[in-house]
């Protein structure tokens, strides 16, 4: 678990070191989000506790990404993001019910909508990386979601933590793109 948890030391370091104009709240809260999820990807193998870290990770990358209003969410992602939602919460959460785990089919309900709202307010930011890093994340968090209800994913593991790692690095990388973006704004 300890080496699990060096690359996101190392990309909350970068986080916090990078620099930027008119990025404190911004910054603040991702940096926030990053330590949260750092503490659900160790706490993971207790599912609950780790996925109620990652959903507190999840509200700071909104309360990120409402800081910021440079690019409103277009319709398309929108409906893509709500099928998405749709589609993954009957099938995972059906599963869930049939099995009859109703507390965790409502839990991870409840995580499905932070994380999707998560994606559909990363356009806020006007960053390309904030949407391809909330893009990843939700990915990563699907696969894991099958792979641990439904079916058994191949390579699950490595697709996992391959979505996840670059998820967070997007995530921090989107602190000195999100500064760029402004100062052409404020220019």
């Amino acid at each position: 678990m300890v080496f699990k948890l060096i690359p996101m030391v190392l990309v909350i370091g970068l986080a916090y070191l990078l620099k930027g104009e008119n990025i404190i709240p911004y910054k603040t809260f991702i940096v926030i989000a990053l330590i949260f999820c750092a503490i659900g990807d160790y706490t993971l193998q207790w599912f609950i506790i780790g996925l109620i870290s990652f959903l507190i990770g999840h509200v700071f990358y909104i309360r990120a990404f409402l800081t910021t209003k440079e690019v409103a969410t277009p319709l398309w992602a929108k409906v893509v993001l709500i099928v998405y939602g749709v589609v993954m919460l009957i099938w995972i959460g059906g599963t869930l019910v049939q099995k009859n785990e109703l507390i965790l089919a409502c839990a991870v309900a409840i995580y499905m909508f932070v994380i999707l709202t998560m994606g559909w307010t990363s356009f806020r930011a006007g960053s390309k990386y904030a949407v391809a890093g909330a893009v990843l994340f939700i990915i990563s968090d699907s696969i894991l979601a099958i792979n641990k209800f439904v079916i058994n994913v191949d390579f699950s593991h490595q697709l996992i933590m391959l979505t996840y790692y670059s998820a967070q690095l997007l995530m921090a990388l989107s602190i000195p793109n999100y500064s760029a973006i402004r100062s052409k704004v404020i220019q």
